[in-house]
């Protein structure tokens, strides 16, 4: 395998044709939105795709997943167009890699490499590095024994009995392994600190609201413009990778705290899985969860379809009872007129769980905060209860995190009617 290590391209090289196996005969407009998205990536990392093709592919060939007229045709495209890159838009194992790059003479990324490499460049935070170069070793380990032949080559033996000594690929195995033993120690402290952070944050009387979203959805810029704060913001996919918390204003509610983070894409590749899992950790903890799509996308349902088989995998899922409830904010409507396909599902009559905003302009934000108060006051439920008249620090707890509707003095107990969100009830009766 040829390695890719963009910092060692020169200008030639951030040339890159980009190529989608279509093994399941999807429709046009399908392949389409796949090619665009496959586009978007290599414009990720800096990578200037100088053309997008799918082809057809009845059954993967195990040496180069395309068929031989297939692969000759790569190649002639990429000559004609002096790419020296090619982006294989799905998986390839690590024996179909290596032979392409034989074939064509050309460095060759398949698309959990592609997003690895943007997930490596972005990243910002220790555990994000940490989590991205744990799932890079993760999958390069897999890609040690087949791909890599000059590793087959013996280091000298060393001690009194001499002997061959470990082979070269034994040896990078070994230092992959200890290497990746070191990270997942590493990241499990950071997460012990973190839930320490979320604990903390839980024991405040303040509502956490959590955005998801397909990438480039617009989320941080929604986060931007309901904190005003400045996180990176752009037309690009993967902007945002690591969890960002701001406060906000919301009606009724001395502040709330907003949680941005990273987007979502289809076929994530397994590696990432952990790291999305870490993520999520915020918003499972979250008390609504706002999932933002890009509602001028042609491809927005299916995005959204996406986003929400992701978070269902990870444990969040309203229709399943799992974790908190999920509005959606319909955003970029300043990109839709009457003449775009989506006009008449964003005129006509939206679920109770939906508004139209343009993060952009500003339009429909106030709908949108609304909405957020009005769902987390929904989610409230009131009961009596009883407490000790000389119990001051229980008093002070309840009238901190919920709403004392009523109270009556019996003996040396008080009997309280309480509202307050099914989180705050759960953590009164773990309260000792």
């Amino acid at each position: 395998m040829i390695p890719f290590e963009k910092d060692n391209l020169d200008s030639k090289s951030d040339r890159a044709l980009i190529v989608h196996p279509d093994m399941v005969s999807l429709s046009q407009s399908a392949l389409e939105h796949r090619l665009s998205e496959a586009v978007g990536l290599a414009a990720a990392i800096g990578l200037i795709a100088t053309g997008s093709h799918y082809f057809s592919v009845r059954k993967a060939k195990p040496a180069t997943l395309f068929g031989s007229g297939q692969v000759d045709q790569i190649g002639k495209m990429m000559t004609e167009q002096d790419a020296s890159i090619l982006i294989v838009d799905g998986s390839l194992s690590a024996i179909q890699q290596r032979n392409l790059e034989e074939k064509l003479g050309v460095k060759v990324i398949d698309r959990t490499g592609l997003i690895l490499e943007i997930f490596g460049a972005r990243a910002a935070t220790a555990e994000g590095r940490l989590q991205v170069e744990l799932a890079h070793l993760d999958y390069q380990a897999g890609r040690l024994v087949r791909s890599w032949t000059h590793l087959e080559r013996q280091r000298g033996g060393f001690g009194f009995l001499g002997g061959p000594g470990e082979t070269q690929i034994e040896s990078d195995r070994r230092m992959i392994r200890d290497r990746m033993a070191k990270l997942r120690k590493d990241l499990a402290h950071l997460r012990k600190t973190r839930a320490l952070h979320r604990d903390r944050r839980q024991r405040a009387p303040w509502p956490v609201i959590a955005l998801v979203g397909y990438t480039n959805a617009g989320k941080s810029t929604l986060f931007n413009r309901l904190t005003g704060a400045d996180v990176f913001a752009e037309d690009l996919l993967f902007a945002t990778l690591d969890p960002t918390m701001r406060e906000f204003s919301l009606p009724g509610y001395d502040k709330a705290i907003l949680s941005d983070t990273v987007g979502f894409v289809s076929d994530l590749p397994t590696q990432l899985v952990a790291a999305f899992r870490a993520t999520l950790e915020e918003v499972s903890a979250a008390d609504i969860v706002v999932h933002v799509r890009d509602i001028s996308h042609e491809a927005s349902d299916a995005q959204a379809r996406d986003v929400r088989q992701i978070m269902s995998d990870l444990g969040v899922s309203e229709e399943a009872g799992e974790g908190p409830p999920i509005i959606e904010a319909w955003n970029k409507i300043d990109k839709i007129d009457s003449e775009h396909p989506q006009y008449e599902k964003i005129s006509g009559p939206l679920p109770e769980n939906v508004c139209t905003i343009s993060a952009e302009t500003g339009d429909g934000i106030d709908v949108l905060v609304n909405l957020i108060a009005k769902t987390l006051s929904e989610g409230y439920k009131s009961e009596q209860i009883t407490v000790a008249a000389s119990d001051g620090k229980r008093m002070a707890w309840l009238h901190e995190n919920g709403r004392v509707l009523s109270s009556d003095q019996d003996a040396d107990r008080l009997i309280l009617t309480v509202e307050m969100s099914p989180r705050n009830w759960g953590r009164y009766s773990a309260l000792d």
